[in-house]
């Protein structure tokens, strides 16, 4: 349902959504207080289904950032984050990740993981440029109405 709800959101603030009212144009003029705010609308991503992205970029969109600036703010928001649990996998798993068996496979999947996530985001931003977030509106009902289906229906994929 989550999905399906988080798609409605991201169709309805982009209705009401007027670029050319945007006071945040870059993530460097964020203030303290949009910061708190997109900060807590990250508090929804505790919703199962709902994604900690979407949440921060809708927060920051409505606290007056461009979409671009809403992105990028959400991206770096995600670095801590995926920087502490990262290492307390390592501290709780040290013994298993880091053995001579898998620290090839280690450096190699945090190698390729890294470059396919620049490129991602890179592309992403550069999307958001010309395109609003109505699609990922549209998709997220789509996906959602597909897993309400798939699983009333007991479908295995």
């Amino acid at each position: 349902y989550m999905f399906i709800i988080g798609g409605i959101i991201f169709l309805i603030v982009e209705k009401f959504y007027n670029e050319k009212e945007t006071h945040t144009l870059d993530v460097e003029d964020v203030t303290y207080k949009q910061a708190a705010w997109i900060g807590f609308a990250q508090i929804f991503a505790l919703i199962p289904g709902t994604s900690r992205a979407g949440s921060s970029i809708i927060g920051a969109m409505l606290v007056g950032l461009n979409r671009k600036a809403s992105a990028e703010f959400s991206f770096l928001l995600a670095f801590p984050v995926m920087c502490a649990t990262t290492a307390y996998d390592l501290l709780k798993h040290h013994e298993e990740l880091l053995s001579d068996a898998n620290i090839l496979n280690l450096a190699v999947g945090f190698i390729v993981s890294f470059v396919v996530a620049f490129l991602a985001i890179k592309l992403f931003l550069k999307f958001l440029e010309n395109f609003t977030f109505v699609s990922f509106g549209i998709y997220r009902i789509i996906f959602g109405v597909f897993l309400l289906f798939a699983f009333s229906h007991n479908i295995n994929y």
